[in-house]
């Protein structure tokens, strides 16, 4: 399992990246509050609260601009009003092994249900303690699209959340999640390693698929 993280801990990864291309950004109303939108070419790079913890510095988004967001601007709404339980979109992760490990694991958990830090832990399999996996789902830079709001603690209690805890129990009920156990994920780490060229990652609760 992840055969290339042991003994990198720390290292950048970057995964289907559009190396090179400039950031921009935009601004958009949800029931959530206001969100900011990232992209880097034609990948989604961000997606934050207002307030949000680990929040970048407003000069890593780039200028802010009205167009090309309409893909994710329409599968949030969808996504808000119900009609949605998956994201089809081209996306740019980056971040250490170890984060974009966790960030592909939190994909994988099916809308509506939910894990635990511990169980992350354990399938992560790199003897990292549930507290530091917590550490690292709050660097998840796309929010809700990843859904780390999907994990709760151990007791069932809602726990840390870099949009709030009040966002996280909206999302929770909005999903109707319940808890699923971990062997449930159907976890595979075959494609961790930099993923070149024009592909897309498509997060449907229980995979990411790498699309050419």
């Amino acid at each position: 399992m992840l055969d290339d993280l042991p003994g990198t801990y720390g290292r950048r990864l970057v995964m289907s990246g559009s190396f090179g291309a400039s950031r921009v950004h935009t601004k958009v109303e949800s029931p959530l509050g206001k969100l900011t939108l990232v992209r880097e070419g034609e990948r989604i790079a961000g997606l934050y609260f207002e307030h949000h913890w680990y929040r970048p510095s407003q000069s890593n988004f780039g200028p802010r601009v009205d167009d090309g967001f309409d893909a994710i601007m329409c599968q949030l709404e969808e996504y808000f009003a119900g009609r949605r339980q998956t994201f089809d979109l081209p996306t740019l992760l980056a971040g250490t092994c170890e984060q974009v490990a966790v960030w592909r694991l939190l994909s994988r958990i099916p809308y509506g249900q939910t894990t635990t830090y511990g169980a992350l832990a354990r399938e992560l399999g790199l003897d990292i303690p549930a507290r530091d996996i917590g550490k690292l789902i709050g660097r998840n830079p796309l929010c809700i699209v990843i859904p780390c709001h999907r994990v709760i603690g151990a007791s069932g209690g809602l726990t840390g959340y870099a949009g709030g805890l009040a966002r996280k129990r909206a999302l929770l009920e909005l999903e109707e999640a319940s808890s699923v156990p971990s062997q449930q994920l159907m976890l595979s780490f075959d494609k961790v390693a930099d993923t070149p060229g024009d592909q897309r990652l498509r997060l449907t609760g229980r995979s990411v698929v790498a699309i050419g």
